[in-house]
Formats: C-alpha cells, structure tokens, sequence
C-alpha cells in the first residue's frame, strides 16, 4: 500500500468532506471564503480527516455522521495553521504565500476565529455530547500548547520532556482527538476507544519528530516551507536539543547565538554541528519508535483495508521526505 491507496479507500467520502467544508466557509463577508478556499486549495495531506474515515470504518460505520466530524478536525487544524502563521511570522506554506503574508495579521487570526466557532456550530448539530467535550478539551490543549511553545522560545536548554510536551498538546492531541470520534460514533468498548485513542496520539507525535527532522533536512521545494525555520522562529526542537546535548563548548555557543537570531546567518554552522551530533538520526529512530507503538495499538482490531491503511499511515509518518 501506498500513499494515494489510503486516500483511494476514503476518496468518496474525503469528496463529501470538500464539500462540506465548501459549503461551511460560506459567509456574506468575503473575506472568509476567500481566505478559506485558498488555504483549502493549497492541499496538504488531510492526514487527520482521513484517519478519522479510516478509524470509523474499522468499526464498521459506513453512515455519513463521520463526513462532518472529519471536516470539524480539519477546520481546526486549519485554524491553529492561521494562528500559527501569525505567531511566527511564516511566509510559506506548502510553497506558497502564508494568508498573514496576503490578508495581514489581523484577518488570519480572525479568520481563524471563524473556524473555531464553525466547528462547534457543525458539532451542536451533531448533538453528541461526547463528541462536543472532546473537541473541547482538544481546542483547549492545543491553544495551551502553543502557549508553552511560545513561552520556551529561545531556550537553548530546553529538555526533551518540556519538548514532547509541547507537541502532545499542540500536534499530537488533534490526532488523538480524530481516532476517539471515530470511536465514539461507533459506540466501541472503552477498550477500543483508548486503542484508537493512543494510535493518533502516538501516530500525531511521530508526525511531528519527523517535520522537525525535515526541517533542517529537507529543501523548501519539498517541505513548502524555508529550511531552518524553527530555528529561525526560535524553536529548540528534538534534533537541536540532542544537539546541545552532545556539541562541544564551542558548538554550543554557536547554537545558543542561532536560536536567538532570527537571520539564519548561523544555519550552515548548525547544520554542521546537527549532522556531526547524529541528530537527525537519533530523531528518526525515536520517530520510528513511537510509530511503532501506535501500531501495536491496532493488533485487537479485525484484519481489513482500512486497519493496513493505518498501520501504512504509522509507517509513512516516518518515512516521507515532506
């Protein structure tokens, strides 16, 4: 199996969820729809809608109830993506221009407001309780996520659990959040719920080891964004702080004037030091660690397409240049 076989399983479904998501950023102020469709048009791999169409038709479900739910996930992927943006101050996004860098600041960020409260106008329509608590809470530890993020900006001795932390709220819990939906539409045992559960966690946080392996790695062409910019934005992320860790004096002055400088001018040095320290390479294997327990989470579910897409997709978090 490949990538475009997973989306082959859930093609008519991701459709439905297009328009969905369409006729969701319908608005009599223009600037939403603009701004909307063209972060929609840009693509992405809608990872966390088609793990929740997946994760749903494991349990058997083959109603449209998951369609809306995949779309809610998306829009607030999206959402944080604009407040993100902003923060940062990014100007390129899977290669093209950031919406902050065409609309300004202040429309991403409300526009990303508008995503927000979309989602849970789509989620009262539901009228699960336990789907609106769940998003809850996930929109809750994100936004505190990206809080603690901002708060350990340009710290050059930040420590791997502050670090893992950070992406457990920011990243991982959105992934977590998609797979306990699926679980909770299909009413499955508290058992199957957690396994689901513990799969996008587990599956969200070697996503996240691998984006920022690939960002001192991968060319802009491929990644859609410019190399070094976590560094640039003053994020010590795994392959820095195993850096750190194992450079010497000199190297780690060196880092430390990196972290804090937003020009980029370091970068070949630290470059230098990152692959002298084995550090993408110790982020990979911790990577492909933790994909592998998301994958001993899907052993108690019945052998079918949509379990072998998931285990693709724990092997494909890591293992992909983009």
């Amino acid at each position: 199996m490949d990538f475009d076989g997973v989306k082959e399983l859930v093609q008519a479904d991701m459709l439905a969820v297009n328009r969905v998501i369409q006729e969701q950023l319908q608005s009599g102020v223009p600037t939403i729809p603009a701004m909307g469709a063209y972060l929609i048009n840009a693509g992405g791999k809608r990872l966390r809608p088609i793990i929740l169409l997946l994760a749903a038709r494991l349990g058997g479900n083959r109603s449209a109830r998951p369609i809306p739910l995949a779309a809610v996930v998306e829009f607030i992927h999206t959402a944080t993506l604009l407040h993100d943006d902003v923060v940062d101050g990014s100007e390129l996004r899977r290669s093209n221009a950031t919406a902050n860098q065409l609309w300004g600041n202040a429309a991403a960020i409300l526009v990303g407001d508008f995503l927000y409260a979309r989602s849970f106008e789509m989620m009262v329509k539901d009228g699960d309780m336990r789907v609106m608590a769940t998003m809850a809470e996930a929109t809750s530890v994100i936004a505190q996520g990206e809080v603690a993020q901002l708060e350990n900006a340009n710290d050059a001795d930040l420590d791997p659990e502050n670090y893992y932390a950070v992406i457990a709220a920011k990243t991982a819990k959105l992934f977590e959040a998609a797979t306990r939906l699926a679980a909770i539409v299909n009413q499955m045992s508290p058992d199957q719920e957690h396994s689901l559960a513990e799969y996008g966690r587990l599956l969200g946080t070697a996503f996240q080891l691998m984006d920022d392996a690939l960002d001192y790695e991968a060319a802009a062409e491929r990644m859609g964004k410019n190399r070094g910019d976590d560094l640039a934005d003053g994020k010590a992320t795994l392959p820095f702080i195993h850096a750190m860790r194992h450079a010497t004096p000199a190297e780690q002055i060196v880092l430390r004037a990196a972290l804090a400088d937003e020009t980029r001018q370091h970068l070949p040095q630290v470059l230098e030091i990152i692959a002298k320290t084995d550090a993408i390479a110790y982020t990979l294997r911790s990577a492909e660690e933790i994909a592998l327990q998301a994958r001993s989470y899907l052993q108690g579910f019945a052998d079918c397409a949509e379990r072998n897409a998931l285990l693709f997709l724990a092997d494909f978090a890591v293992h992909r240049d983009h």
